[in-house]
């Protein structure tokens, strides 16, 4: 017997005005963009982030945006919203009080966990290990027990648990798990544990193991739930006020979606019930957007490097697909949810540099600034000096240029503070400046290897977009330094997140365990499984309004070598999996571990389990330039500038990129601002206008630009 996941998502409203609003909040703005499908237009606004209560900052983008697009809340009828609420609820400990009941013998599940440590061969001498998020003490054990197929060997004692819930219930906790042993192939002890729990207790939600994870491995799936269950009331409260408010200032008929770590979207409630889901929900609505803009560019390689305020994302799409993982790790955390693999390192604009005491070097970072009080140039009360600081002394930030359309910044304060380490370091303000800058984009190319060579990728072989606030203003370096080829610069690059929120698609899936070796089914007894999990993801698409034709479907495979303990997951399209089979699936498993580990050996397969992702129909707003114009962009030219790059001042000029017309190439330096980004190109390199509106920055004697 198995257990079947479904994930709903959120629900299509019918006969909508064509206004959908896309929402993403990071550490220091607060990023909206509203679509008109109708009509093809786009409106973009910028507000500062509320760290305090990040919805005061969306709805008070949402007036924003309102005002600038001149339209009534009220005929806005979506709202997409990528959320940080529940990934800062791990980073800061702020989650609810955890109780768990677990079967008979695994009370210590959380505490023994995995045999693994991070860090090098060292690292246990160093590592302060996380308390549990369920606490021994208000872990409960129930006397139950299942076998690997789902047969009952030891019914529930109801009696007993009951009492043990009277007393846990009644102990202070906020929400309560319930993880069984072999819960996946028969969850009837679980749910029934759920409902005397809320006979006692109905305030207190209840997660229940099989409903948030379906899949083997114990503790994974216990650690998962108990997540689920720690970030549930405060992302609830958030959702659920968020929710009301918008009701009631654009009216009760507007739709909130939230989107999920995988890239999909979940309904409001979806996300309050299942907040496990949510981890990576910022981050991957910026991968959503550059993915949308990669297919417009024809590129299909890219590294994703979104850099804001306080952190950078970064990401691997290959042959037009994000690459994702079936976990998902916040801090050291981590839970068996899928999401896209973003990996995030403390650099961004306010990331603060400091000498420390005992080295007397140069360090940035990952503290940082944020929105309150920011960057010293943002006239905020900030003293500290940050990235953006040493941005604005090298003049890569013009000092008449403005953030958000209306942020003044000043170069004054932004060299005073940067002051502070040239003194100290006994260097000029310009190479103080710029060791900032190249410290921080060293930072940021470790998190490129992550998702690149330590995964089998030469970074040569893709493009690399950057957005954001900040991503523009270093893209141009780190291409230089990784070698990847063109930077790309998308239209609207600081507000992508919030493009990614707005146009992702409608996405469910269904999964089940199914372990197995590969020479003991078939692929008739395969497809009929995968399809069996296709109609019931299609089916949840379906009512939520969207056509079967517009329905596109994959299959994912858990396999692993016989005697392995984890797997790996292959992708494989209905239509080559009616081709090639289940040796198809082995040959691409091979490839993947190669890849991955170097080897791949001669051994037995065996699958794990099964799962059908049913996605909607893509959507695209931005219309497409048709004005072509030659490579001359001095019409574009806003005036003359001084940058600081290797070590010397080179003059270059400041283009608007309003202005710049499919065609046009601007020569660095230079420095090409708008409303939400501001970008760097440097000496040596040329900017080219794609057909779409990109600015594609190659070094000046690539062929591409000769």
């Amino acid at each position: 017997m198995t257990a079947t996941e479904h994930t709903p998502t959120g629900r299509a409203s019918p006969g909508a005005s064509g206004l959908r609003l896309g929402v993403d909040v990071g550490g220091t703005f607060t990023d909206l963009l509203l679509l008109d499908e109708k009509n093809g237009r786009t409106y973009m606004a910028k507000v500062p982030s509320t760290p305090q209560d990040s919805s005061i900052g969306v709805l008070n983008g949402i007036e924003k945006i309102c005002r600038i697009a001149n339209i009534d809340p009220h005929d806005i009828t979506e709202v997409m919203h990528g959320t940080t609420v529940a990934t800062n609820t791990v980073l800061t400990s702020s989650g609810a009080l955890v109780g768990l009941v677990t079967t008979k013998g695994y009370r210590d599940i959380l505490q023994i966990a995995r045999s693994y440590v991070p860090g090098g061969l060292g690292g246990w001498v160093i590592w302060n290990k996380r308390p549990p998020l369920a606490p021994l003490e208000y872990t409960i054990e129930a006397d139950e027990r299942l076998d690997s197929k789902g047969a009952v060997l030891v019914p529930l004692d109801e009696d007993a648990i009951r009492r043990d819930l009277t007393a846990l219930l009644s102990s202070g906790i906020e929400a309560l798990t319930i993880a069984l042993f072999n819960s996946y192939t028969n969850d009837a002890h679980e749910r029934r544990i759920a409902e005397i729990a809320q006979e006692i207790a109905p305030h207190i939600p209840v997660s229940t193991s099989a409903a948030v994870m379906p899949e083997m491995y114990e503790y994974e799936r216990t650690e998962t739930t108990v997540v689920n269950s720690y970030v549930r009331p405060v992302v609830s409260k958030y959702v659920s006020n968020l929710q009301g408010e918008i009701q009631r200032r654009m009216g009760s008929d507007v739709n909130l979606r939230i989107l999920r770590s995988d890239g999909g979207l979940s309904s409001a409630q979806g996300a309050m019930d299942q907040p496990v889901n949510l981890l990576m929900s910022g981050p991957a609505g910026g991968v959503a957007g550059a993915l949308w803009i990669a297919k417009q560019a024809k590129i299909k390689n890219l590294l994703t490097f979104d850099m804001g305020g306080t952190s950078t994302d970064v990401a691997l799409i290959q042959n037009s697909v994000a690459r994702t993982r079936r976990e998902t790790r916040v801090g050291d955390v981590t839970v068996r949810a899928p999401s896209i693999d973003v990996r995030t390192v403390g650099a961004g604009g306010g990331s603060i540099a400091y000498i420390p005491e005992l080295t007397k070097a140069l360090r940035v970072g990952p503290q940082s600034a944020g929105a309150v009080p920011g960057p010293a140039a943002y006239k905020k009360g900030g003293e500290l000096p940050t990235v953006t600081d040493a941005n604005v002394v090298l003049g890569y930030l013009p000092s008449d240029a403005k953030l958000g359309g209306d942020m003044e910044i000043s170069r004054e304060l932004a060299a005073k503070a940067v002051g502070t380490i040239a003194d100290a370091l006994s260097i000029s303000i310009e190479d103080a400046a710029e060791g900032i800058v190249r410290i921080v984009n060293e930072n940021m190319v470790g998190a490129l290897r992550l998702v690149s060579v330590e995964q089998g990728y030469d970074p040569r072989d893709f493009a690399l977009i950057g957005f954001g606030g900040a991503g523009p203003l270093h893209a141009n370096a780190l291409a230089r330094i990784v070698k990847s080829w063109p930077a790309v610069i998308p239209p609207g690059p600081g507000v992508l997140c919030a493009y990614g929120d707005a146009t992702t698609r409608l996405r469910n899936e269904a999964s089940q365990t199914y372990v197995t070796l590969v020479r003991n089914t078939s692929d008739e007894e395969i497809s009929t499984r995968l399809k069996e999990l296709e109609a019931s993801a299609a089916r949840e698409l379906t009512e939520e309004g969207v056509a079967d034709a517009d329905q596109a479907v994959m299959y994912q495979i858990d396999i692993r070598y016989k005697g392995q303990g984890m797997k790996l997951t292959v992708d494989i399209s209905p239509d080559d999996f009616a081709a090639e089979g289940l040796k198809g699936v082995a040959r691409r498993f091979d490839a993947e571990h190669e890849q991955l580990f170097t080897f791949a050996l001669d051994s037995e397969h065996e699958l794990v389990g099964l799962r059908a992702v049913v996605q909607g129909a893509e959507k695209s707003f931005i219309n497409q330039e048709t004005e072509r114009a030659g490579p001359d962009a001095s019409e574009a030219r806003v005036q003359p500038t001084r940058l600081y790059a290797d070590g010397a001042w080179r003059e270059g000029y400041i283009y608007n990129r309003g202005k710049l017309k499919p065609g046009n190439k601007v020569a660095g330096p230079a420095i090409v601002v708008e409303m939400d980004s501001t970008t760097v190109i440097l000496p040596d390199h040329i900017g080219l206008i794609d057909e779409v509106g990109n600015i594609l920055i190659w070094p000046a004697d690539h062929k591409n630009v000769r």
